[in-house]
């Protein structure tokens, strides 16, 4: 097959004029205004939290600065108070990226050049003294609008209970696992940056990602003594784009009742060096695919996790994180709708990283994925790049990454994901010709925030 240079010369181009950009750290968007903290006051690199962070956010994103501006009236008896930051909490990022697949999806261009890939705002930092949020709205160059992408506000408050800390809030959000304090959850796990544009495999358990923006959900959450944490939610779909009051017609999952989702998870300092966090999480939905009446699906996702951080040579950071999730499935109504050849599924999900932080300029990445699960021939047909020609959901990767910040509010990622199986096969996997190692991708990622 014809090599496509055009890739390489959008990637020399895109690094040189990169290596141009100063050096120098200076602080970033709205949490940083309103602490008056840098980046990595609360990050290794960005997204991944160290334990300030985890804190900021557990505290609902109201830690502020003492000479942050604000304006105030006390409460009294018959009139409520007001604590509000005189300076809205707003940010911005802009991204641009290259991604080039080893082969060209069927008649498709290969070395696709994004500019914008996306552009986001943010409504992020303290609403008042118990009250904030993380906000997002996102450009979808695609559809030529903007969405709802991740949102979490809280409402937060402490107290003690058996002498020890209490920190307990309500989350209302958009995305289960988004509240998540770690990084071994979907949310905000590895891999940190991803293109739109590359294939990825067509199963993995619904609660990696299925739902997210898709759905809306109360819950609350608490962390007891600084070790112990605890959360649970409800989600119903909520279909955002879609005209309401909605009939769920075009989409395969419609949440009959409200779909718990459960947390449970432990953190423990070990030493000055070392800190560990283990914990489980899952969540059940029942769905009537294409519609809000009719048979019903089942699925149950349960998980276990694990993040694990050491600090070396002073100021670099090594991370290990993994999670195992199992989902059992009753897929009634899709069964009746002849798109699958039995009712009973299961998948299963493994996925660990390994991440080395060279301070807060540079981080490598390495990660693995492998999805195994009940073989279904109508449930995963063929189809071109998309499809299993065996019915199997059996997929491997393997995801490699390098991340600079030669300034805290810029960023530069090259990632190279690799797949020996894909959708149930190394060769032919699709049906129409395609080999697994077809769609390893070369990602490139330009990101702004200011």
């Amino acid at each position: 097959m014809k090599t496509d240079y055009s890739f390489s010369l959008y990637a020399g181009a895109l690094c040189a004029v990169l290596g141009l950009l100063p050096s120098t750290a200076q602080a970033v968007p709205s949490y940083a205004r309103q602490t008056g903290l840098a980046c990595n006051g609360c990050h290794t690199t960005p997204p991944e939290l160290n334990a300030a962070g985890r804190r900021f956010k557990l505290t609902g994103y109201t830690d502020r600065e003492k000479e942050t501006p604000t304006i105030s009236n006390d409460a009294g008896t018959r009139h409520a108070g007001l604590d509000l930051l005189k300076i809205l909490p707003l940010s911005a990022w802009f991204e641009t990226s290259i991604t080039q697949t080893k082969s060209p999806q069927p008649e498709t261009q290969n070395g696709t050049y994004q500019f914008p890939q996306d552009v986001s705002l943010f409504l992020a930092g303290a609403w008042s003294q118990h009250i904030g949020s993380f906000i997002q709205i996102t450009y979808d160059p695609t559809a030529n609008r903007f969405t709802s992408d991740n949102t979490d506000i809280r409402i937060t408050n402490k107290g003690t209970w058996a002498g020890k800390e209490l920190v307990y809030g309500l989350t209302l959000n958009n995305n289960p696992t988004v509240e998540d304090l770690w990084h071994s959850t979907p949310a905000w796990g590895f891999p940190f940056v991803a293109s739109p544009t590359a294939p990825t495999p067509s199963a993995t358990p619904f609660v990696q990602g299925s739902l997210a923006q898709d759905v809306a959900g109360l819950g609350g959450y608490a962390m007891w003594n600084e070790h112990l944490y605890l959360a649970a939610a409800g989600y119903r779909s909520n279909h955002i784009g879609a005209s309401q009051p909605n009939s769920g017609k075009d989409f395969g999952t419609n949440i009959q009742g409200v779909a718990p989702y459960w947390r449970l998870a432990w953190q423990q300092s070990i030493g000055t060096d070392n800190y560990l966090e283990v914990g489980t999480y899952g969540m059940q939905i029942k769905s009537t695919p294409g519609g809000v009446i009719g048979l019903q699906d089942r699925l149950t996702d349960r998980a276990v996790d694990f993040q694990y951080d050491r600090t070396v040579f002073v100021r670099d950071v090594i991370s290990l994180r993994g999670a195992y999730v199992r989902e059992n499935s009753s897929l009634v109504g899709i069964f009746g709708q002849d798109g699958a050849s039995q009712s009973a599924h299961n998948l299963r999900l493994l996925t660990a990283n390994a991440e080395y932080h060279f301070g807060n300029i540079f981080s490598s990445a390495l990660g693995w994925n492998k999805v195994t699960g009940t073989t279904d021939e109508l449930l995963y047909a063929p189809a071109s790049v998309t499809g299993s020609a065996n019915g199997s959901p059996n997929s491997t990767s393997y995801t490699a990454n390098l991340s600079w910040w030669p300034i805290q509010n810029f960023q530069v990622a090259a990632q190279y994901t690799g797949y020996p199986r894909f959708n149930g096969g190394a060769m032919d996997y699709d049906g129409s010709g395609r080999n697994a190692r077809q769609n390893n991708t070369v990602y490139l990622l330009g990101r702004f925030l200011f």
